[in-house]
């Protein structure tokens, strides 16, 4: 993960200091004295560089990661936005020619609510859940099927509950079983790198219970690809973990289809799109003529794809499936008063899209790879649909 950008790290924990002591420690105290204000940051640069030759992703032993990036949000973040306001505030003085550098002031407020934010995601938010209750309302759906109750799970990466935080997965599944669902589905991302972060889970997700099954797709961190090795290796774990589903009694849709029927006359289609990314950064494996090949126009389409990017790309411009879930984003895993920093993408994210006939909901998801969640919950989704 640091690999991927080890320089972006490295500017963020090196340029406050410096602005400090251009600006401040030089000033002030002695060579020593200096050399121990920078000490913070030259361990920060040291562990940054020691992740940064990761083989993997992230290292096997995940809370090496996790506490690297805390100590960067306890120390390296609050300097950064220190050194913002401040700079800032330099503007405004030579600007409204004023001695007073309010910036500064700004700067030191905002420590104590960057460590807020920072204790509270990490120890609290990530720990919680909500239910999040939500109605489909659609003409083409069969009368057979109002009042179908669809409980959406999504991005459990289950890698990252351990014994402090265990209990949330079973927590989640306690209360998808409590809503009777007629079915479930999940939406990918089960591990977080590889299948073995399922094993220890198996027993929990196995519980789960819907009177027409559990169907399920493949998120981008199900194929094997954030882990070192080669080709044979990945392609293994990818095997693996979708055996693991299967073996749980769901059942996996690889780019394909089912029916679910009601009183022998009316079905709906429920379809699964492989992970269909930018085909960079994210697998691009969706083939929407694979999956809905042989689907009537006329039928009404429930379509899972973990990225909510392919709904434009490939769902659209096809026309057969009324109505998508997705995950994939997690809503960032932060928000603030509801808003959150994704919006100003531009893209599909969170919560309701509809063009034309066409709707998308995308989950903000259970877990995350990194254990923080802050105004973005961790949810399952209890989707009602509604003949209208």
């Amino acid at each position: 993960m640091i690999a991927r950008a080890p320089y972006l790290f490295l500017l963020l924990i090196l340029i406050p200091d410096l602005y400090f002591d251009l600006h401040y420690w030089r000033h002030k105290y002695s060579g020593w004295q200096r050399l121990l204000r920078w000490l913070p940051s030259f361990a920060l640069v040291v562990y940054t560089i020691k992740l940064t030759y990761e083989k993997n992703f992230i290292p096997d032993n995940p809370n090496i990661l996790w506490i690297y990036l805390l100590l960067l949000g306890m120390i390296a973040v609050p300097k950064a936005v220190y050194m913002l306001c401040s700079v800032v505030g330099l503007g405004f003085c030579k600007l409204f020619h004023s001695h007073k550098n309010i910036g500064n002031l700004v700067g030191i407020l905002c420590v104590p609510v960057i460590w807020y934010i920072l204790f509270y995601g990490s120890f609290i938010g990530f720990n919680k859940l909500e239910v999040n209750r939500q109605t489909y309302v659609s003409e083409d759906l069969p009368q057979a099927f109002d009042g179908y109750k669809v409980v959406i799970l999504s991005d459990a990466h289950v890698g990252s509950y351990t014994d402090r935080n265990e209990y949330v997965l079973k927590q989640a599944v306690d209360s998808i079983n409590a809503q009777k669902p007629d079915i479930i589905v999940f939406l990918g991302d089960i591990q977080n790198t590889e299948p073995k972060d399922i094993y220890r889970h198996m027993d929990v997700l196995s519980s789960l219970k819907a009177k027409d099954g559990i169907y399920t797709v493949l998120g981008n961190h199900d194929y094997g690809d954030y882990i070192c090795g080669n080709t044979a290796r990945k392609v293994a774990n990818w095997r693996e973990t979708m055996s693991l589903e299967r073996q749980m009694g769901w059942t996996l849709l690889m780019n394909e289809h089912r029916y679910i029927d009601r009183d022998k006359k009316s079905s709906i289609i429920i379809a699964g799109m492989e992970n269909d990314g930018d085909g960079i950064r994210f697998p691009q494996k969706g083939d929407i003529k694979k999956t809905l090949k042989g689907v009537n126009e006329d039928a009404f389409v429930l379509m899972l794809e973990h990225d909510p990017s392919s709904w434009r790309r490939k769902i659209i411009p096809d026309g057969r499936a009324q109505l998508t879930l997705s995950g994939h984003t997690h809503k960032m895993q932060f928000a603030l008063f509801g808003w959150s920093p994704m919006a100003l993408l531009g893209r599909e994210f969170n919560d309701w899209y509809t063009e034309g006939s066409q709707s998308l909901f995308v989950t903000a998801g259970l877990g995350g790879l990194i254990p923080f969640r802050f105004g973005a919950t961790g949810e399952i989704v209890v989707l009602t649909l509604k003949k209208g």
